[in-house]
């Protein structure tokens, strides 16, 4: 499944109506795990078709950041039903990621 950009004018339609689990990347182009972290999510996104994936830059929408307690990036986020369910922050191995999905 195609990888959304997240902006706070469309969270609600993307994450929180959206059906299914949805992950979501909080990220910056200035930081390094997130970058070392991005293909890592491209990977499980093209694994996952039942899994939503989007990526917020936090840089670009800090409201989002600070909505969900963000205080350090890399932060993964699950949301289902429109709910957080799971969240994992900093450099996490592929696995971690699937597990997060289980």
């Amino acid at each position: 499944m195609a990888i959304v950009e997240i902006t706070q004018q469309n969270f609600e339609k993307e994450v929180l109506q959206a059906q299914g689990k949805v992950l979501v990347d909080f990220w910056a182009p200035w930081c390094g795990p997130c970058r070392m972290l991005s293909p890592v999510v491209d990977q499980v996104a093209e694994g996952h078709a039942d899994v939503k994936v989007g990526k917020v830059n936090v840089d670009e929408q800090p409201e989002l950041a600070e909505q969900f307690q963000v205080m350090s990036i890399p932060t993964l986020i699950v949301f289902e039903g429109g709910r957080q369910s799971k969240q994992s922050v900093g450099l996490v191995p592929k696995e971690k990621v699937e597990a997060l999905l289980s």
